[in-house]
């Protein structure tokens, strides 16, 4: 709503004139509250001409005033969703991010002429979008996934029940929300979220449940609900973890994944204890498994474990204990494209945070190296543009070039 108005060169005080209410309305609209009211939502929509879809509402011909239930649905799925999602991102996204947030929105699922694809292709494609992902290839991966996720709801609407389809659509979904969050588009994050939740407890899988908690909990500790985030790890982890030896590898894999997110996360909250319990027993469950190229259903390894304690130690501001654990993972061979960049992002956090610039540009040059799409993330970016900014005599020209390059001049 806000960047609407702003687009649109309009005040407050104008937009509430059109809407015949107080400024202090338009005000509080815009913070998210009092979005409950449907035909509010659709007034603003109109008088902004912002599209129905962008605030959770259906098209006015999808519906009718008769047809409460679901307008009332399109509602309860938007506020659950977080009022985050009306924040839009600050540049017109391309084409292939609004049909990605379009797939994550309420209504039926697009039919098509196509006949859909047996389940093994599903599960072929499933894996193909995962892969994506484990490359950072994530424009492909935004123009995939809509498709996917299109097929998978036509599937499921043509074998209603069907316990893998809808695991292979949680998965689908907890792909599509990890993307976001990697673009820092945490609002549209949360409607993937909510949808691979849904279809986690559809498939009864605890596996595919404990990988949605695990997203569930990514965008918790992003929106800096640490706290929440750590106790719903703790909670779904106490129900999966023991007798190691008798588990499936998918089933490890999982559950390491979701140990190192309660890592994450505690790290975040400033939780030394909580981290390292979890650092801890994700290095007991590697013990059992190691799932580490990009073909796999989940990367978990103890080299991920490392990975994360190496994050850990940054955020806490131990730079030095994090080059340390830094040093011999640099000479081991990270075959994950994604998990090679972190190492090396990681690196060029700690190096910053002592103040040795020249080795943090040279660490985050390696990482593009490793995966030129994932340094163009916005923390990532947000980094280079603060390093540049300490530069202040300029004693490091090609830094500047690279901040330039990434769109954050100092």
């Amino acid at each position: 709503m806000r960047q609407a108005r702003v687009l649109q060169r309009r005040s407050q005080k104008d937009v509430a004139s059109a809407l015949g209410y107080h400024q202090s309305k338009v005000s509080r609209l815009e913070s998210g509250r009092g979005t409950e009211d449907v035909r509010m939502l659709r007034e603003i929509a109109q008088v902004l001409a912002i599209p129905p879809h962008r605030l959770g509402l259906a098209a006015t011909s999808d519906i009718s005033p008769s047809d409460p239930e679901t307008e009332d649905m399109r509602r309860r799925t938007l506020l659950a969703a977080g009022i985050a999602t009306l924040a839009a991102p600050t540049t017109t996204p391309h084409n292939s991010h609004q049909d990605l947030v379009q797939s994550l929105l309420p209504g039926a699922a697009r039919v098509t002429a196509e006949p859909v694809p047996d389940l093994q292709t599903l599960q072929d494609q499933v894996t193909g979008v995962r892969r994506l992902f484990c490359t950072c290839d994530y424009t492909q991966l935004e123009g995939a996934l809509p498709v996917l996720i299109g097929q998978l709801r036509q599937a499921i609407n043509e074998n209603p029940g069907s316990s893998e389809l809808s695991g292979l659509l949680a998965t689908t979904y907890q792909t599509s929300a990890s993307l976001l969050l990697k673009q820092s588009d945490q609002g549209n994050a949360w409607l993937a979220v909510g949808r691979a939740m849904a279809e986690a407890e559809r498939s009864g899988d605890p596996v595919v449940l404990a990988s949605s908690v695990r997203v569930h909990a990514h965008a918790l500790a992003r929106d800096s609900h640490t706290a929440q985030a750590v106790t719903l790890v703790r909670h779904t982890a106490d129900q999966l973890t023991g007798s190691y030896d008798q588990r499936s590898p998918r089933y490890l894999a999982a559950l390491g994944l979701l140990l190192l997110r309660g890592v994450t996360a505690a790290s975040s909250g400033g939780d030394r204890s909580a981290t390292q319990d979890f650092l801890t027993e994700a290095k007991e469950v590697a013990r059992y498994v190691a799932l580490d190229s990009p073909d796999a259903w989940a990367n978990f390894s103890p080299t991920n474990v490392a990975l994360h304690g190496l994050s850990a130690a940054v955020v806490f501001g131990d730079a030095g204990v994090a080059l340390e654990t830094a040093r011999p993972l640099m000479r081991r061979h990270i075959p994950v494209p994604e998990r090679r960049a972190a190492l090396w992002i990681e690196a060029g956090r700690a190096y910053s945070q002592q103040g040795r610039l020249a080795d943090g540009y040279q660490a985050l040059r390696i990482a593009e190296s490793c995966a030129a799409q994932d340094i163009r993330r916005p923390a990532v970016r947000e980094l280079v543009a603060d390093m540049a900014a300490r530069d202040r005599r300029r004693t490091l020209p090609e830094l500047h070039r690279f901040s330039r390059q990434l769109g954050v001049p100092a």
